[in-house]
């Protein structure tokens, strides 16, 4: 997945794809990889993605899966990344931090100093966690399929917003073998 925020900055997550740790899944193509979920945000994604980070109970539910949980801070950075990196990132302020999409894209575009970068952070990862579960919505409903992950913390995140905006949706959460 490849994020453009504006048409001169944009992200790409963490390459961990579920598949990698279900090769069995996928093989028995129980596990549907391979759609294209780059570019733009359409109008519609933006609108929820707002939704996501107006949402307290979401971004509760995200901040302690970003403090407690190390396989969703994975998705963010390398494995090899240090811990400590995320520790500006850990105190419960962040949750009821102000912050739009709009205003993510305008940190986008600037040199900040460093609280302000740590801000940037913070709400890129909200918007890249965010948007992959709407790709997710999408998907399964555009195709008729099950929503299925391996992270606990997204499926919580999943069924906040399933919750929140009365989505029906089959899902199914893997155990997984390695962490």
């Amino acid at each position: 997945m490849a994020i453009q925020l504006t048409p001169t900055s944009g992200t790409t997550a963490h390459p961990d794809r579920m598949g990698d740790a279900h090769a069995d899944l996928l093989e028995q193509g129980r596990i549907v990889q391979g759609y294209n979920v780059s570019g733009p945000l359409s109008p519609e994604t933006d609108r929820r993605v707002n939704l996501d980070l107006q949402d307290r109970e979401w971004r509760e539910i995200f901040h302690f899966a970003l403090r407690d949980d190390a396989r969703f801070r994975r998705g963010f950075a390398e494995q090899s990344q240090d811990e400590r990196a995320f520790r500006p990132l850990l105190p419960e302020r962040w949750i009821a931090w102000p912050i739009t999409l709009a205003e993510v894209r305008q940190m986008s575009l600037l040199k900040l100093n460093p609280e302000r970068a740590i801000a940037f952070e913070y709400g890129l990862m909200m918007v890249k966690t965010s948007a992959s579960l709407w790709y997710t919505i999408q998907l399964c409903q555009r195709h008729t399929l099950e929503a299925a992950t391996d992270s606990p913390s997204h499926d919580r995140l999943l069924r906040r917003i399933m919750t929140r905006d009365r989505i029906t949706l089959s899902t199914f959460l893997l155990r997984r073998e390695r962490d």
